[in-house]
């Protein structure tokens, strides 16, 4: 296992899959290093690829609204991808690239040692949870493994899409907030 310098130089200079040939930046990931929340989404788009950071967006905007109503924000938590680089005009990560980048992702999350991780998305939740995982019918339920609490929500730029689904998600945020309360330390 890498630490923290060591991972970041070397995801930075990744280049085993296509995404290095159209990236203007690798996304790394952001937050707290030894937060107990981790939120995990499936990858970049435009803005996050320009600036390297992630969830800078127009997602990332209403995310940063969402941590706000459970009393969180992004010092307190980190934030990942299960791919690091934006995938082209924003189509879903190829099994072959999510393959070539889930062992920084693997990495991070050995580092960090959350006690939670939230999957942004059904793309994240298939990959980390569950690979027939059902966003529509299991978001925000509660899930083990390895000993860390995971649940999926709806990814902020679908419920940018869909606005419909948003009295479930801040009921899903609701129901985090509680884990949160009920199992970390430093997080409040």
């Amino acid at each position: 296992m890498l630490d923290w310098p060591e991972l970041e130089s070397a995801c930075l200079s990744c280049q085993k899959c296509a995404l290095a040939e159209t990236r203007h930046n690798v996304v790394f990931g952001d937050g707290a290093r030894n937060a107990e929340v981790m939120f995990i989404g499936e990858g970049p788009g435009e803005q996050e690829d320009l600036t390297g950071k992630p969830f800078v967006g127009k997602a990332g905007k209403l995310l940063d609204d969402m941590l706000t109503l459970i009393d969180l924000d992004r010092s307190k938590i980190f934030i990942g991808n299960t791919v690091k680089c934006r995938p082209p005009q924003n189509r879903d990560p190829l099994n072959v690239e999510v393959e070539a980048c889930i062992g920084y992702l693997r990495n991070q999350v050995a580092l960090l040692r959350p006690k939670i991780i939230v999957c942004l998305g059904r793309i994240a939740a298939m990959r980390l949870i569950r690979e027939d995982f059902k966003i529509t019918k299991e978001h925000g339920q509660w899930f083990e493994k390895a000993g860390v609490q995971m649940m999926a929500i709806y990814h902020p730029a679908a419920l940018l899409r869909d606005p419909r689904k948003r009295p479930e998600t801040f009921e899903d945020l609701k129901v985090l907030q509680a884990k949160i309360r009920e199992i970390c330390t430093h997080t409040y």
